[in-house]
């Protein structure tokens, strides 16, 4: 699309002026520090317009992911009614949606410029991949469609792979249910001065959202009531509820993200074909083909991930520079069903058999390779569940958790001796899921506490899920003794993880807001880790 053509359809809005969303005011009193603060600029729907919506249509925000060093994946969702199951677009076909990149927030300086199509076979959202820009810069971008103008958002490339780099600033996250809590913990991260953000899984949340015995929902001001979600529609519904929260629509809008799932994008502890209450795979897969639709539909990832019937292409590697390389994986598509059954288990002698696999045997060939061709300083693996041992009960039956790598010990020794074998430079492991914090040595034998240290594992708290009152320090804190390769856990705090990365270390500040009652609590730093280059293992700085 010529430059020409969006200058014209810029000087066809009308002179009124409103709001994108019901929440842009919470959105543009987001401070983004050390940068113009994000605004939401103003638009309306031409009434002569074809493609005229009877709302604004970008009520989902923006948002743009997988930073490559020449490019970009920019994203959004035409919703004008975004609790509808068509988001407001029932009976529409595609509508042309234009992207403008520029190089600063007033695109005094426009970049590139060009039209996608929003298709109903994709819930009208788009994913354009930008190519052609510059590595380690900042950019600008926003979408028009039908007259009506998105918010601005700001993104960031990545350097040059493999060309020197001094710092990489990013943070992580994971576990957002929007019912038990308000999104604190995104106002805060918006506000921090980061490269990309890692999300680790359950971006939403399958179950019945209803109020309690006590007929009370949870928190005040998320009252929302759905049984549990089984179609592309309830999908779409669930993830535009999630994504309405003005707070996680900024952090969005501020910074490139790279998401990966975890179970609850479909069902609580699926394996691979296999649902939690033991369908025939016939019978599950048509639900996990909608929730795979739909979480593409709402996340800013790359065409060549777009769904295939039941399979999806979710693991992928990003380098920053020389100095970091992920590697995201995909836990829940290809694993074997529990070999000891899911929860909490006693481990039998089935999780043991070689041809168990949490990651399917093609990722995990591509898991080792690429590590094994990485020359970044410090090598990432950003995942779903907790890699370390967490044994529940001491005695002659030792249980476990076992939707988590406990359940699969024999692909996890695989993965860790590999790493051990072939020395992999400074492996870290990112982990969500488990709405706790811990920091874990990942051991050679977690039977022996004097055992080699291969990698450090942090495993970020939950944004929202559970509330502040959840009892998983009640519950976890026990264990915690009979497992010394755990080197730090908190069971009650909710918030993120902001780590700094340089040549000689990495530091990682656990973040934990206030409260979730209240989308304006503060937050502060409940502990910060440093690892060493070179030497495995987090201290606590």
């Amino acid at each position: 699309m010529d430059r020409a053509r969006f200058e014209r359809m810029l000087a066809a809005r009308a002179d009124r002026r409103r709001t994108i969303m019901a929440g842009a005011a919470a959105f543009t009193a987001v401070s983004l520090a050390g940068r113009p603060t994000r605004t939401v600029l103003a638009q309306a729907t031409p009434a002569a317009s074809p493609a005229a919506f009877a709302a604004g249509p970008f009520t989902l925000g923006v948002a743009s992911g997988d930073p490559l060093p020449d490019g970009v994946v920019l994203w959004t969702r035409l919703a004008p009614d975004p609790l509808a199951g068509h988001g407001g677009m029932e009976g529409r076909g595609p509508v042309e949606v234009l992207w403008e990149v520029g190089a600063d927030e007033g695109f005094g300086t426009v970049i590139q410029t060009g039209a996608a199509n929003a298709t109903p076979e994709l819930g009208h959202s788009v994913h354009v991949d930008v190519r052609g820009l510059e590595p380690g810069r900042e950019y600008f971008y926003r979408f028009l469609a039908g007259g009506e103008l998105s918010p601005v958002g700001r993104t960031k490339t990545a350097p040059t792979v493999g060309a020197p780099l001094d710092r990489l600033r990013f943070a992580f996250s994971s576990c957002q249910d929007w019912l038990t809590g308000h999104y604190t913990a995104y106002r805060h991260m918006a506000q921090e001065d980061l490269d990309v953000v890692l999300f680790l899984g359950d971006y939403i949340y399958e179950d019945e959202y209803a109020p309690g015995d006590d007929g009370a929902f949870p928190v005040p001001g998320r009252e929302h009531t759905a049984p549990q979600i089984q179609t592309i529609d309830d999908y779409r519904v669930r993830h535009a509820l999630h994504k309405s929260d003005p707070l996680l629509q900024a952090a969005h809008a501020a910074f490139p993200w790279v998401a990966t799932w975890d179970d609850h994008e479909v069902d609580n502890d699926y394996a691979g074909e296999h649902d939690e209450g033991g369908l025939p795979p016939d019978a599950f897969l048509p639900r996990r083909i909608a929730g795979y639709q739909a979480f593409y539909e709402h996340l800013p990832l790359r065409p060549e991930s777009m769904p295939l019937g039941p399979a999806m292409r979710l693991y992928r590697r990003l380098a920053f520079g020389d100095l970091v390389e992920f590697s995201v994986l995909d836990g829940r598509q290809y694993r074997t069903d529990h070999p000891c059954g899911a929860g909490e288990q006693v481990r039998c002698p089935a999780a043991m058999d070689p041809n168990s696999t949490m990651l399917g045997p093609e990722q995990e060939r591509w898991l080792l390779a690429g590590l094994d061709a990485s020359a970044a300083r410090w090598n990432v693996l950003a995942q779903q569940t907790l890699m370390a041992e967490l044994e529940h009960r001491e005695g002659d039956e030792e249980i476990f958790w076992t939707d988590a790598w406990d359940g699969y010990p024999a692909a996890r020794n695989r993965i860790l001796g590999h790493v051990m074998s072939r020395r992999i430079a400074n492996p870290v492991v990112l982990t969500g899921d488990w709405h706790s914090t811990f920091v874990n040595d990942l051991k050679a034998d977690f039977e022996n506490p004097a055992s080699t240290t291969i990698a450090t594992e942090f495993v970020v708290t939950a944004v929202t899920t559970g509330g502040d009152d959840n009892g998983y320090e009640d519950y976890y804190g026990p264990m915690i003794p009979n497992n010394p390769h755990i080197r730090f856990f908190d069971g009650d705090g909710r918030g993120y993880m902001s780590v700094e990365v340089t040549p000689e270390r990495w530091r990682t500040d656990v973040k934990m807001v206030e409260t979730v009652l209240d989308p304006a609590a503060g937050i502060r730093t409940a502990a910060s880790f440093v690892v060493e280059d070179g030497r495995p293992g987090a201290v606590q700085d």
